[in-house]
């Protein structure tokens, strides 16, 4: 029930992905106002983690989940009756509370589970990333037939169902509150450790990356490749599908393989990919012999498309991977730690995709985005080698001597 209801929260989440596409046309934005517009939902969502988490804690999640949910039924449907563009972003900020449910479910789920299918039940939950999908095969057919103010109507709906249902098949157990003797201020120590802000940098690659690509790739096929709306949020939801049904994988490997080596592994391959993905489309000359002769490097739909697909299983693994951190070494305060760590994959889901829209406008090349994001996991490629990689081999040589030594 509590995947159910974060894929519908997720869902309500990434709408503007879709609508905000017409809007743009509507309103006449620019790529930086879309960009904006597009996150909005993503910034509170990002900024109410923390304080929710802490209430999970304190409070249950069962309470806090079906509260959120209630709390953005009307805000939803007032997307569709805005018709100014500040209308919007202040209807937008309220529907973000929607992206909050993260941290409340991850620790409401957690709990039920025993450590070592603590990684799994995670991703299960996580899953839920999966609405980004959905959005993008429903939404499109839905402002097809009857246009884009039907689809937060819609949405506003099913929001309702699915906060009565979780009400109805959702239970809670007092033990899996924190100590009532626990403060905030004891609660928020948490911020001092440096290994919760190393978490919280690879946190905004897999998820804040994830949700800033699932807001763009729909109107990124629309102007790089040309495709129609319908056909375009199809493509981009091979991106969005596997970067959220296959976290329960993620969660499976970083049980039988530790968190670390996952972790690691799925940088390295959104590096690669994304590499290639930076490469803008290209025509150059060269004088030969017989003349010049004109050549034009591209990625056509097809590759882009299959290496979106890669990149969205490697963050749908590192999503599971990275809260495996949390809950090896953080058992006991997991809704605070997922609150900071949440916090921090939703600002990069806000802050990219505005960062998206102003490197389009100030360079005018589309693959801008990619490169943006090329850069930001070679920095979490470096700050886990220093600090895990590099670690982890000294380690390795201490014991290999002293091993020697003994033999001798």
């Amino acid at each position: 029930m509590s995947t159910t209801a974060f894929t519908v929260c997720f869902m309500v989440w990434m709408m503007f992905a879709v609508i905000g596409i017409p809007i743009k046309q509507q309103l006449g934005l620019n790529e930086t106002q879309f960009g904006i517009l597009a996150a909005m939902p993503v910034l509170t969502g990002s900024l109410v983690r923390l304080p929710l988490g802490m209430m999970t804690d304190k409070f249950g999640g069962r309470p806090v989940f079906f509260t959120i949910m209630m709390l953005t039924v009307v805000p939803i449907y007032l997307v569709g009756r805005a018709t100014e563009y500040w209308q919007l972003l202040v209807a937008g900020l309220f529907v973000g509370l929607a992206g909050g449910a993260f941290s409340v479910g991850i620790a409401y789920c957690a709990r039920w589970f025993e450590k070592q299918n603590q990684g799994f039940a995670m991703g299960v939950f996580g899953a839920g990333n999966a609405g980004a999908a959905v959005t993008k095969i429903v939404a499109p057919s839905i402002v097809i037939a009857w246009g884009w103010t039907m689809v937060p109507t819609v949405f506003a709906a099913m929001m309702l169902v699915t906060a009565l249902a979780f009400f109805v098949f959702t239970y809670s157990d007092p033990s899996h509150k924190v100590e009532s003797h626990v403060t905030v201020g004891h609660q928020l120590k948490a911020l001092r450790d440096p290994n919760v802000w190393k978490i919280c940098q690879y946190y905004s690659i897999v998820f804040g990356g994830y949700v800033a690509l699932a807001l763009w790739m729909t109107k990124y096929y629309v102007q790089e490749y040309g495709f129609d709306l319908k056909s375009a949020a199809f493509l981009a939801a091979c991106f969005s599908l596997p970067g959220g049904v296959l976290r329960a994988l993620g969660g499976w490997f970083s049980d039988k393989y530790g968190a670390h080596k996952v972790t690691w592994s799925v940088l390295w391959v959104c590096w690669i990919c994304l590499f290639i993905l930076s490469y803008p489309q290209t025509e150059f000359t060269v004088k030969t012999v017989t003349g010049p002769q004109t050549y034009h490097i591209y990625l056509n739909e097809y590759v882009f498309t299959a290496l979106m697909f890669v990149v969205g299983i490697a963050m749908a693994v590192g999503k599971a991977s990275v809260f495996k951190y949390i809950s090896d070494d953080y058992p006991t305060n997991i809704g605070v730690i997922s609150g900071i760590v949440g916090l921090a994959g939703g600002l990069g889901g806000f802050l990219l995709p505005i960062m998206f829209g102003a490197l389009v406008d100030l360079t005018g090349i589309r693959s801008s985005c990619f490169m943006l994001m090329y850069g930001v996991v070679w920095v979490s490629l470096i700050w886990m080698y220093w600090t895990e990689v590099r670690d982890a081999d000294l380690m390795r040589g201490k014991h290999e001597l002293v091993a020697a030594d003994n033999l001798e």
